[in-house]
């Protein structure tokens, strides 16, 4: 028996309840781990409140990231052992197999021993964020040196991971958030520069810090109206992706910017990498360089004990942090 975090319907995070359940051994593909920290994702809370592209079957786990030890290991798992300190590349089904609790089975191909210097917090806190922002600019948009990448959402983690990745490949990250209250500490964060949209002109700033050829690239998972502005501060040939929507309003489609300039707009899913394992072992590769290395570093807003899970996503749900929410166990 372990105590797990299931949900019986959706709604607010009252619905989160911490359950004793009886754990499974792992299937032969699959590792056992012992959760120490888990790593929160605004995905679960679309998932916990029915606004997820997964249905959920109640009563349901959930979660995508976690670090921990491993237990037990499945009869076809050979590069793994009872003992190493593993952390989770996000499965793609946020419920089967969810690591919200003290115990998790997951996928063998996706659990990884991180470095060492990281903490299981850390560990936690490192992949969903830099496999998104590194699928999409990295593979995706061929970021490079001397480039110009627009970042919104930019205080999510997935947001700081950018700004981290672009200063590793050479490139230039702008951030934009509502209010200045976030911009000294994008800025610490790593952004080379901050637009403060309730106060800037986002083209005219853009324009102005790329000597008027706008940016390359956007990474954006807010849609909604600000969608063409975006399009309106992209240099000729740019590309635009959209990895979320989180915006409530309908978000037009700016059909002449987008002729008139060739851009280009793409849907993109973390899931487009976790299932290419081409793609992945790149990922794996630049992230675990990046991380051993220290160019790569987990922001952390805050942690919460498992038993506040409730209180944790509250505190993810009211955009007050810069980073990651992270639970230990």
């Amino acid at each position: 028996m372990a105590r797990i975090v299931r949900i019986h319907e959706y709604g607010d995070a009252s619905v989160l309840k911490l359950e004793s359940v009886e754990i499974p051994a792992p299937a032969a593909d699959e590792v056992q781990i012992r959760v120490k920290a888990i790593g929160l994702n605004r995905a679960e809370v679309m998932f916990r409140s029915h606004a997820y592209l997964q249905e959920a079957q109640f009563p349901s786990r959930l979660g995508y990231e976690a670090a921990g030890v491993v237990a037990a290991v499945g009869s076809a798992v050979s590069d793994l052992a009872v003992g190493d300190a593993v952390s989770l590349i996000p499965p793609l089904d946020i419920a089967r197999w969810g690591t919200y609790g003290e115990v998790a089975n997951v996928p063998a191909y996706l659990a990884v021993k991180h470095p060492a210097k990281l903490s299981f917090e850390q560990a936690a806190a490192s992949w969903m964020q830099y496999v998104t922002a590194w699928g999409a600019l990295v593979d995706q948009a061929k970021l490079g040196k001397g480039d110009f990448v627009l970042v919104t959402a930019a205080s999510s983690s997935v947001g700081l991971a950018a700004f981290q990745i672009a200063r590793l490949v050479g490139a230039t990250a702008i951030a934009v958030t509502r209010t200045r209250a976030k911009k000294q500490a994008l800025l610490e964060a790593g952004a080379a520069h901050v637009i403060v949209s309730d106060e800037e002109d986002i083209v005219q700033a853009v324009m102005a810090l790329t000597g008027g050829k706008g940016a390359r690239v956007v990474f954006d998972p807010v849609g909604g109206p600000a969608f063409e502005v975006l399009t309106q501060a992209m240099a000729r040939g740019g590309i635009l992706l959209e990895y979320g929507a989180l915006s409530p309003e309908p978000t037009p489609f700016p059909l002449f910017t987008v002729l008139g300039k060739s851009l280009t707009l793409k849907g993109y899913l973390y899931a487009e990498i976790v299932s290419d394992p081409a793609a992945l072992a790149r990922a794996k590769a630049f992230i675990l360089n990046g991380l051993e290395s220290g160019e790569l570093s987990p922001i952390i807003a805050r942690t919460f004990p498992l038993d506040d899970i409730q209180d944790a996503h509250r505190f993810l749900e009211a955009n007050q942090q810069v980073g990651k929410v992270v639970v230990t166990v």
